[in-house]
């Protein structure tokens, strides 16, 4: 699972040269638009939003297949520099310079409209408690003014919005930040703190995420600013991302699991997918098999107190038993949850993620992750997937 090493950007195109040679002033919401110059849009006072938020909110017209839309807004930072991390596997990575202005750069398989701030935050006040949204989440880049613009978004929204209503998550960038940052989020009213290890193992983050890359980020730096929010957010309040399929064994991935829930911590996972323009688009996608066997141990560690020294692995790591009764097992792949995207959660339970991130992991004739309950038939796919006789 090697990236392919990037390349080097003419000098004229880096940081968004373009854009601010041009100096469009934004009007309104820009939609992604791949012939025009992007504007010279900026956070605090623009943000982009998944493709499902701004059909969620009203911002674009569409359906997402068999859901309604998203229940989680997630605000991305944005910039005419754009990120200045260069991760292997991300659509919005530092070497996509000279391909395409960052606010058109897919990530996690969709456009993100950029909107401004206040036309959102007025939009969610007057829907008022009939909000569709459980739960908002601000997602941070590497940029100098990722830290101060992430509190002000974040001011913005409580000043006008109960964070009691709607919950605000951070998906954070541990690389620009400090302790204070931290507690800066937490004071200013964010619920929870996440960061976005993504790599199952340090290895697979220095080669995906760090000098392989010729990215900033490191795996200590990120445990460094984990540790800060299980300090500051508490208990069931902070978490961490992973990517499976990166090269890593089933078995790792479950041990970083088992670490996070041992810290009290929770861990949300993504299918690696092949983003179009990254380093790694070359790369197959996660085998589903694989994919639903780590799902369904990282659920019975996270949710049903089943520890990843209770499971049996063979030799390549894969799970051949996930330590509970078959009877046990059974009931809970029937319940479908384990199979459902994982997040930060909304306002049905606590195992039910907000943010369900409609097909971000996969296309909708191969769901990975599942933005709705699975049906019969979903259930009984998944139990092909996992190698299981189909339920009598």
């Amino acid at each position: 699972m090697l990236p392919r090493a990037p390349g080097t950007i003419p000098i004229e195109l880096r940081n968004g040269a373009r854009v601010k040679r041009a100096n469009v002033a934004p009007q309104g919401v820009y939609l992604p638009n791949y012939n025009v110059l992007t504007p010279n849009m900026r956070s605090p006072e623009y943000v982009q939003m998944s493709t499902a938020a701004a059909i969620t909110l009203g911002i674009m017209s569409g359906r997402m297949y068999r859901c309604e839309c998203t229940r989680c807004l997630n605000l991305l930072l944005t910039y005419p520099e754009g990120c200045r991390a260069n991760c292997a596997y991300c659509g919005l990575a530092r070497h996509r310079e000279a391909e395409r202005d960052y606010a058109d750069r897919n990530f996690i398989r969709v456009d993100w409209p950029a909107v401004p701030l206040a036309q959102v935050i007025d939009k969610v006040a007057a829907d008022g408690a009939a909000s569709p949204f459980h739960r908002m989440c601000i997602s941070m880049i590497t940029h100098p003014r990722s830290d101060e613009d992430t509190r002000a978004v974040l001011k913005a929204w409580t000043d006008r919005i109960d964070p009691s209503a709607i919950p605000v998550s951070i998906l954070s960038n541990p690389t620009t930040m400090t302790r204070a940052d931290v507690v800066a989020l937490k004071e200013l009213g964010a619920d929870i703190f996440t960061v976005a290890l993504d790599a199952a193992t340090p290895e697979i983050f220095e080669r995906t995420r760090g000098k392989g890359v010729g990215s900033p980020h490191s795996w200590a730096k990120y445990w460094e600013i984990l540790l800060h929010a299980r300090d500051v957010f508490g208990p069931q309040k902070f978490g961490a991302h992973i990517i499976v399929g990166m090269g890593e064994t089933e078995y790792d991935v479950l041990a970083l699991v088992q670490k996070l829930v041992d810290l009290g911590g929770h861990s949300h996972l993504f299918c690696f997918f092949p983003e179009k323009g990254s380093l790694m688009d070359h790369l197959p996608p996660t085998p589903r098999d694989q994919w639903r066997r780590v799902q369904l141990a990282r659920y019975l560690i996270d949710y049903r107190g089943v520890r990843v020294e209770h499971m049996r692995f063979d030799e390549a790591g894969r799970v051949i038993d996930y330590g509970i009764p078959t009877s046990e097992l059974d009931a809970v792949i029937e319940a479908g949850v384990a199979f459902r995207t994982s997040g930060c959660p909304g306002k049905f339970a606590e195992d039910i993620s907000a943010c369900d991130r409609p097909y971000g992991d996969s296309p909708p004739s191969d769901i990975a992750s599942y933005p709705f309950a699975p049906s019969k038939g979903d259930l009984r796919r998944i139990r092909r997937q996992l190698g299981l006789a189909p339920k009598r």
